[in-house]
């Protein structure tokens, strides 16, 4: 199944191919101080697969807090955070915001609550590695 989705202005899109059973996509809402204030509600899956557009770079900004192991995709247009992204070993890990997907029927998503508060840094970079998508290919557009 493919899942396309963008921040509100469309500077930064993505297409991400769901290879789990379509009849459910599950959603983490983070309690975490930042998802919270965002409304963070990710997607993940490491069977899928995703690819990340950029329109312009120079109006995105990574923001990374805490134990700085993610990055944090904002649209400085728009403000919309539709991708967030870990480095682990070498390769690069991600999840979509369940907020920024377009034309997904919500009956679909399944949110639940989680809560990472107190997780030790290896620990959480092992959980990412088992849920986050794992095949992430990101491309800009090259300026004129």
């Amino acid at each position: 199944m493919l899942i396309v989705g963008r921040c509100h202005c469309g500077n930064i899109r993505f297409e991400l191919t769901w290879a789990q059973d379509a009849a459910e996509i599950a959603v983490r809402a983070c309690s975490c101080s930042f998802c919270q204030k965002h409304g963070g509600a990710w997607i993940g899956s490491p069977d899928a697969s995703l690819v990340v557009r950029t329109e312009d770079p120079s109006r995105v900004s990574a923001y990374a807090f805490g134990t700085r192991t993610a990055d944090f995709h904002v649209c400085s247009t728009c403000g919309v955070v539709p991708v967030v992204t870990s480095r682990i070993e070498e390769r690069l890990y991600a999840v979509v915001s369940a907020h920024a997907l377009e034309g997904v029927d919500s009956s679909l998503l399944r949110v639940a609550p989680v809560s990472f508060d107190g997780e030790a840094t290896d620990v959480r970079l092992a959980r990412r590695q088992r849920n986050w998508i794992s095949r992430v290919d990101f491309h800009t557009r090259s300026p004129p």
